[in-house]
Order: structure tokens, then sequence, then C-alpha cells
């Protein structure tokens, strides 16, 4: 298992990771820095704890929201998908039945 310090707020963290994720934990650990330095320019320094209880929240938020518009992406596809199928089975119904017209036509012929 590997192991990488990240520095939030001034503060390093040793943080154990599975090897190969070190990078990964790091720009984690840099995009956290930066939202906890955006709340320290509004509220100042408050505190590590609280800090980064509101961060972490803030980050959650973000998540969330996230999640809701994949969602929402998702459902918007699925509705369109079943549009467009839609309008494919008419079409092949429509085209079935000009076959068959053409179809009697050749038989009266």
């Amino acid at each position: 298992m590997a192991q990488v310090t990240v520095t939030i707020n001034g503060r390093r963290y040793p943080v154990a990771c599975e090897d190969g994720q070190e990078d990964h934990i790091q720009r984690l650990a840099q995009y956290l820095d930066g939202r906890v330095r955006d709340l320290i320019d509004r509220v100042g320094q408050i505190g590590d704890a609280h800090l980064l209880l509101l961060t972490g929240l803030m980050v959650a938020d973000e998540l969330s929201e996230t999640y809701d518009r994949v969602e929402a992406n998702a459902k918007d596809t699925k509705q369109a998908t079943g549009a467009a199928q839609e309008r494919i089975a008419e079409s092949l119904v429509a085209m079935a039945e000009r076959v068959e017209n053409i179809a009697l036509k050749l038989e009266n012929a």
C-alpha cells in the first residue's frame, strides 16, 4: 500500500492509498484545498475542522447536483431514444404497407 502526503490549508496529512493512486489522491487534495481556500476567502479562518466540514458539505452538494444532472440527462436520452424508436417503427410500418401495395400491383398485372 502506498502513502502520499497531501496539504490542505497549509497542513500536511499522510494518506494511505492503493499503489498507483498517488497522483489521483494529490489531484483530489489540490481540488479540496482550493475549495477550502475559496471558503476562507469568504468566511476567514474558522478552524480546520469547521473548514473541512463546510468544504465537505460544499463538495457533497456539487456531487449531488452532478448526480441530478446525470440522472436528468439519462432520462432525457431515454425519452429521446424512445421517440426515435417510435419514429423508426412508424417508418417501418409505412414501408411495409408500400411493399404490400407493390406486391398487390404485381399480382394484378
